[in-house]
């Protein structure tokens, strides 16, 4: 078969998204490509996979495939709350604004959204919500959903995390973690999978890959299994109930195993750190927020951002201010990074 070839963009700050597949997971999806295997879950693969979520979690931990980050989320809130309740959240998380109101449409229940710092809910914010409790009229707070790292790149700490999860539970509360970038949090704060979720009372995870060098495969992982108990027929209802199954987990495995999962994570958070050190190195500019994950975001002069596109494509994150999210993959080279410089260098000389 001869395909003709087609030509895609350098690779810029865009979105970890963008990036490719890492080789390590095209190879699994290779050597899984054999003979038959049992459909929607029942092959051996995907049990293999559980088995290895649920030791790198530390508990008995129910795991689900599905096929992207948004539906993750959308599930794994709706395994946790009823139509009449309400999920808080940052004001900025994106079940809130960058899934076209997908949980509460699918999801069937409310978001309530709390003001931020630097993307983090502060304790005192959530409780301050907590308010008209069982006033048939008001929607009821059950969920807090904290996405960690945040949307704006930086981590909850696992004192702020403890502290959540402690008054969630002295409440009747569940906790769900948006890990889109979970592998990145860990390697961040330099914990362990269930150092920052079991350990601390976290109900349920939205454990992403698709970010992180896999081809659309996410997983909802169960730490409080009762929640769990009807969720297969809720994948089921909403189309996430992946036929293949086998060809998921095989990402999974690849991206668990030897800790492929660290290696990924330090490669995009080195090139961040490499990225905001060369800017306050050599530029006036710095980062408007505490680089912690694979993401900087850097205010620059509106004048700038079409060249700048130019040397590498990037999002605008915020058009009045023109704040810009420059956005680390695993495949980022430190060249890229020296060039993206060099050109900000250039702009600010006048050159």
């Amino acid at each position: 078969m001869n395909l003709a070839p087609v030509q895609f963009e350098p690779k810029g700050f865009g979105s970890d998204n963008h990036a490719s597949v890492h080789p390590a997971v095209i190879q699994s999806l290779v050597a899984a490509n054999v003979d038959h295997a049992h459909s929607y879950g029942l092959d051996p693969l995907t049990e293999r996979v559980e088995k290895k979520v649920a030791e790198l979690f530390e508990t008995s931990a129910k795991s689900f495939f599905v096929f992207n980050g948004t539906a993750a989320n959308i599930l794994a809130l709706k395994a946790c709350t009823r139509s009449y309740q309400t999920v808080l959240c940052s004001d900025v998380a994106h079940i809130h604004v960058d899934e076209c109101a997908g949980p509460e449409i699918h999801g069937g229940y409310k978001l309530l959204p709390v003001k931020s710092i630097d993307g983090k809910i502060p304790l005192e914010s959530l409780k301050a919500q907590l308010i008209r409790r069982g006033d048939q009229h008001y929607s009821q707070i059950k969920t807090i959903s904290l996405t960690q790292p945040t949307e704006l790149g930086t981590c909850y700490t696992v004192e702020e995390l403890k502290a959540i999860c402690a008054w969630a539970k002295s409440e009747n509360l569940y906790v769900h973690v948006d890990g889109s970038r979970f592998a990145n949090a860990c390697v961040s704060l330099q914990k362990s999978f269930a150092d920052i979720t079991t350990h601390l009372g976290v109900d349920v995870v939205s454990f992403g890959g698709t970010k992180n060098g896999l081809m659309g495969a996410e997983l909802v992982v169960f730490l409080n299994t009762a929640l769990s108990h009807d969720f297969k027929y809720i994948r089921k209802q909403l189309g996430q109930l992946p036929s293949k199954s086998r060809f998921l987990a095989a990402q999974f495995d690849a991206y668990l195993e030897n800790n492929l999962w660290k290696t990924i994570a330090e490669m995009s958070l080195k090139s961040a750190t490499y990225f905001s050190t060369e800017l306050v190195k050599h530029t006036r500019l710095k980062p408007e927020y505490p680089v912690q994950s694979n993401a900087a975001f850097v205010k620059f002069p509106k004048a700038w951002i079409k060249e700048l596109k130019k040397e590498r494509f990037f999002y605008v994150w915020d058009e009045t201010t023109f704040v810009c999210r420059i956005m680390f993959s695993w495949d980022t080279a430190e060249t890229e990074i020296q060039s993206f410089v060099k050109k900000i260098v250039q702009l600010e000389k006048g050159n």
